[in-house]
């Protein structure tokens, strides 16, 4: 038997004073997409931003459905539209951020495993490193240098390419 120790490592910052004018800008736009985030039921709004490399932004945002699960999150949105509009992009930043009327967000909320997956999956796409920023609006901030700091075990099976 191995035992077998992983670790992340991660930057975290007390707001996005902090940040870099072009991480500033990608939280600044995240916050932006939540204008157009369509969830009536859980009243829990998520808004991303993706820089490419060509130095264009693309917003996503969750999307509900009345027939749960027919919905979408806000970074598969983003990552679908460019996968569909930009299929060879290389992105190099992802901002995620969310907000609701019921109670204050303290800390920044991250993507869930499906999400994940799918950022893995452009990762791998791209074969380069995508900067994942989790900003919390008037708080805190985190930021990743890959997705696979994220999702060490993503799905992966390289048979299925042939």
């Amino acid at each position: 038997m191995n035992s077998i120790n992983l670790n992340i490592t991660f930057e975290q910052y007390e707001s996005i004073t902090e940040l870099t004018l072009a991480d500033r800008t990608l939280c600044e736009l995240a916050a932006k997409a939540l204008n157009t985030s369509y969830s009536p039921y859980s009243k829990f709004r998520v808004g991303t931003a993706i820089r490419l490399a060509s130095g264009e932004t693309i917003l996503g945002s969750n999307q509900e459905n009345l027939a749960y699960p027919s919905g979408l999150c806000a970074e598969r949105v983003a990552l679908f539209t460019i996968g569909a509009t930009y299929p060879n992009a290389v992105i190099e930043s992802m901002a995620i951020t969310a907000q609701t009327d019921n109670f204050e967000i303290l800390k920044p909320v991250t993507s869930c495993g499906g999400c994940l997956q799918v950022m893995a999956e452009f990762e791998r796409k791209q074969n380069t490193p995508i900067e994942v920023v989790f900003y919390c609006l008037n708080g805190e901030v985190l930021k990743v240098p890959s997705v696979k700091s994220l999702l060490p075990f993503a799905f992966v099976e390289d048979r299925l390419e042939r």
